[in-house]
């Protein structure tokens, strides 16, 4: 550890939201050039602690130091003027603008500006950086990978000294991960100061350099990476032990559930995102599909969900074809649970309260509707059950879901979409962002549904979660499924290769 002074200090932060106390006298230093781990669970007071770093909430009480000075930091601009750039987990962008539009908005106010020149500037930098992008490409045509650049960029182009990265790898490859912790050493080299916040303990320890863990809002440790372990970094996050491997039983072969032949899905502009692909799925079997994200797995998967219709092809849900079925039809008359990639935007209705985001599939039926009036007992009993059950940590049903921390808004989705025992299940992406606790939960969940006879398509990035959870397991590239095989013969090396759009050997 270095014996300077801290480039950043924080000194009994404390953040109160009425009674609640979402930041408890947080103390940390991170030292200037380093790249410092920040790990807890959901709902432990990351995000609170990096919104007032970054101007978005005041503190209650407390002191925040930048190279020994103390600062006031009353506003996001104030943020930015002081060197600090956050690149968000969901990212801050408008999609109908360019990449160079994106990353100068809010900074020039002249009146004749040069956007050939900004490019130029913008292209140069972002080659120094090794982060390569075309600065005059529309932000929404792009890959989700190389939109983060752009939110990067975006935060080295206000000449930010201290960036804070949340769950910056979510959504990449493991070369492209490669790549940017590649890109992440060498702005630490050159004396950027970097926060990295992940649920992903491998990645912290290769990359860090010293991790602080918070829980329950408070620092329970700050250790130097090479006086750590995994396992004791799990235990000081939550608690307790944690199952980071679970325990998956072999199954015998059982009836298909779901048959997909020779399925094309168009976009808006009628071009194939998904084409010629072909599988089943049984009962009791976990068909994983790999592949980086934009390769047609979120289309493939709302075509079998029925929120999109396909072009050519067919769908047969226990023999039944239900290829040109409607979303309500299949959620009226098929057992099927749909966990959608974004929990925000596709999963919850952030204004609604958890109580009613929970029977958002079933509000007209009995026992939660009775001659069209919501039968507010039993929608409050079912709620209460269900937090129960999964464990959803929240003081009353009736707080907005978006007021619950990410892992806590997957398992409402989780608890709606598992209830009545579905057949099928289609999960996209259903631990993405979770802290390792509510990762084992949901885990957890789906094996048993697995162990009781559904079958589930399950769409990740996570190399590791597909090899460890997937009976079988299919790569999507540019729409198609370029292998299928057994989990038990992959490897994380064939996969990401075929990712990447290497071709399976004959």
């Amino acid at each position: 550890m270095s014996d300077s002074p801290p480039y950043l200090r924080l000194d009994r932060i404390t953040k109160r939201f009425g009674a609640f106390t979402a930041n408890d006298q947080i103390s940390m230093a991170v030292q200037a050039g380093s790249i410092h781990a920040l790990l807890g669970e959901n709902g432990a007071g990351k995000s609170t602690l990096m919104q007032i770093l970054c101007g978005l909430y005041q503190p209650t009480a407390g002191q925040i130091y930048l190279n020994q000075q103390p600062v006031t930091i009353a506003s996001p601009n104030a943020a930015i003027a002081l060197g600090i750039g956050m690149i968000h987990q969901h990212f801050m962008l408008v999609p109908q603008l360019s990449v160079v539009e994106n990353i100068i908005l809010g900074t020039d106010f002249s009146l004749q500006l040069n956007l050939p020149q900004k490019a130029a500037e913008i292209a140069a930098m972002a080659t120094a950086y090794g982060l390569p992008v075309d600065p005059l490409a529309i932000v929404g045509d792009l890959p989700v990978g190389t939109q983060q650049r752009v939110e990067i960029l975006k935060a080295l182009y206000r000449r930010a000294q201290l960036l804070i990265l949340d769950e910056p790898t979510a959504v990449l490859t493991p070369p492209e991960i490669a790549q940017f912790f590649m890109v992440l050493r060498q702005l630490a080299a050159q004396n950027h100061t970097i926060i990295f916040i992940s649920h992903k303990l491998e990645e912290v320890m290769s990359l860090c350099d010293e991790v602080t863990v918070l829980r329950r809002g408070q620092v329970v440790a700050t250790l130097p990476i090479s006086a750590t372990t995994p396992p004791q970094l799990v235990e000081l996050m939550v608690g307790r032990d944690v199952v980071l491997t679970p325990e998956k039983r072999d199954r015998p072969p059982a009836a298909v559930v779901l048959e997909v032949d020779r399925l094309q899905v168009e976009d808006d502009r009628r071009v194939p995102v998904v084409q010629d692909v072909s599988f089943s799925l049984r009962a009791g079997e976990i068909l994983g599909v790999a592949g980086v994200d934009g390769n047609g797995q979120r289309e493939l998967a709302d075509a079998i969900a029925g929120l999109v219709l396909p072009s050519q092809g067919t769908i047969h849900y226990q023999g039944q074809d239900i290829t040109r079925w409607s979303r309500p039809q299949r959620v009226r008359q098929l057992k099927l649970g749909y966990i959608p990639a974004d929990r925000q935007k596709m999963g919850l209705v952030l204004p609604f309260s958890i109580a009613r985001n929970l029977i958002l599939k079933a509000f007209q039926s009995l026992p939660f509707c009775r001659r069209w009036i919501l039968q507010r007992q039993a929608i409050a009993t079912h709620a209460h059950t269900a937090i129960q059950d999964f464990d959803i940590r929240a003081t009353d049903a009736a707080l907005k879901v978006s007021q619950l921390s990410g892992g806590n808004q997957q398992k409402v989705v989780l608890a709606r979409e598992l209830a009545g025992q579905p057949d099928l299940i289609i999960a996209m992406q259903p631990t993405r962002g979770l802290d390792v606790g509510a990762t084992e939960a949901v885990q957890t969940a789906l094996l048993a549904e697995r162990e009781r006879g559904a079958a589930i398509l399950y769409i990740s990035t996570e190399l590791e979660e597909l090899l460890t959870l997937s009976d079988r397991i299919a790569v999507m590239f540019n729409g198609r499924f370029v292998a299928l095989l057994d989990a038990p013969t992959a490897t994380r090396e064939q996969l990401g290769y075929w990712m990447a759009g290497g071709l399976p050997t004959p």
